[in-house]
Parts: C-alpha cells; structure tokens; sequence
C-alpha cells in the first residue's frame, strides 16, 4: 500500500474510533472536538479511486438527476 494510503486509512479509522469513543457515556467532548480537529486537518490527499469520477470535495458528487 502506498504511503499517502496508509496514512489515510490510518487517519480514517482514528476519526471513526473517535467518533465511537464520543457516543460512549462519561466521553470527554473537549478531547473528542480538539483531537477530531486535528485528525481531520493532517487527512491526506485521498488515494486516487477513492471518490467517484466527477466527486467535487466543495460541492459534493455529481448527481445525474442534477442540471449541469
């Protein structure tokens, strides 16, 4: 697996658990929203395939039933 790859799927999984962790009683939301924060920023570029062709990070997939 490429580098990038790794780092992001390392990434990813760190958020879900995170995410996980958060749901859980007595969670602390302070360290879930400054760790979440960070995670999110250091994501890398997304491996390429990872997205659907046409994907627009700023205004979501496109959608065929859309107006172009």
């Amino acid at each position: 697996m490429c580098p990038n790859c790794e780092d992001f799927a390392r990434t990813v999984l760190l958020l879900g658990q995170l995410a996980l962790y958060a749901d859980m009683g007595g969670a602390d939301l302070d360290f879930v929203e400054a760790v979440s924060t960070s995670l999110a920023v250091s994501l890398p570029e997304p491996p390429p395939g990872t997205f659907p062709s046409g994907y627009d990070s700023e205004d979501g997939p496109f959608h065929p039933d859309e107006d172009s």
